[in-house]
């Protein structure tokens, strides 16, 4: 008690302020923080009628004092969340792709686990994401990451060439990358991406990539019409194995060009904070990593069959 007491007279700047704020006496704070000095036999506050000041030892003493305070509330949080009915509201962020492919399928088989967890959803494109405003933010990246955020990979997936079957016997299916010159591609319109240049990598080998020179019949910054313009036969694009795993099983669409792939993709799961993480998040992150993997394993699988 006493310690909380001698932080929360720094973080008010003064006795009286702190005597407020924990609705104590004044006489009982300065009597705490008289009895913490003398336990430790020193001073830790330099007082006078104007005002108030750390002692070197005090700045020193604070700033452990700070960390174990944040060490016991964290503590103290773990051990309730195990106790009481998980509750409250979750806010999560994500891109309209990942909010329609990713997050939105999960929603009814989480509500049923935790129906007291209320989940606000904000669908929004971005390019720095406001990740303080949210408990998790969905990023969808490349395999370059900013080390600075802090985040959970949740799944690892590539992007494979697809195309539909009445395209592929209307025009022939391409033999070699190359070929994809002649034919009606379809591009992804994002930052640093060149419209006449695709970058293809063989998913078997580390060998270095491979430039093709392209003209794009379509070039847009959407994924889901990309999506929709090809199982309408418009041409060949690339998208996530995952997002493609149900037409391939179905048939509505084939793979071209095995094994090459524009490129591998990771979802990451942002926070704001390494502290403390609410248990409702926790079981979120650990219900949305156990259902994307088992998902993207078997897209993975049905690529393969297909």
């Amino acid at each position: 008690m006493s310690m909380r007491v001698f932080q929360k007279v720094i973080d008010e700047g003064g006795f009286a302020a702190a005597a407020r704020a924990l609705d104590l006496s004044p006489a009982a704070v300065t009597r705490l923080v008289a009895d913490l000095e003398d336990h430790l036999g020193t001073r830790l506050l330099h007082r006078s009628t104007r005002r108030l000041s750390l002692t070197v030892v005090g700045e020193t003493y604070l700033t452990r004092v700070r960390a174990i305070l944040q060490d016991i509330d964290e503590a103290h949080g773990i051990a309730s969340s195990q106790t009481l009915e998980l509750a409250g509201v979750l806010r999560v962020l994500a891109p309209p792709v990942l909010a329609t492919h990713i997050l939105g399928p999960l929603i009814a088989g989480f509500r049923l686990l935790y129906p007291k967890i209320r989940l606000d959803i904000e669908v929004a494109s971005f390019r720095e994401p406001p990740i303080e405003d949210f408990d998790i933010t969905l990023m969808p990246t490349d395999a370059a990451f900013d080390g600075n955020v802090i985040a959970r990979k949740i799944i690892a997936s590539e992007a494979i060439l697809v195309a539909t079957p009445a395209y592929i016997k209307r025009t022939g299916s391409p033999a070699t990358p190359q070929d994809l010159s002649g034919h009606e591609v379809m591009r992804l319109k994002a930052p640093g991406l060149l419209p006449r240049v695709w970058r293809l990598f063989n998913s078997e080998c580390q060998d270095e990539p491979l430039d093709v020179a392209v003209e794009p019949s379509v070039w847009i910054n959407h994924t889901d019409t990309l999506l929709r313009a090809a199982l309408d036969g418009a041409g060949i694009t690339s998208v996530p194995v995952d997002l493609a795993a149900p037409f391939l099983s179905s048939g509505e669409l084939v793979r071209v060009l095995r094994p090459w792939i524009t490129g591998r993709l990771n979802l990451y799961a942002a926070i704001p904070s390494r502290k403390f993480l609410p248990e409702r998040t926790r079981v979120f992150l650990e219900y949305l990593t156990d259902r994307t993997r088992t998902e993207v394993k078997n897209a993975v699988q049905a690529c393969e069959n297909c």
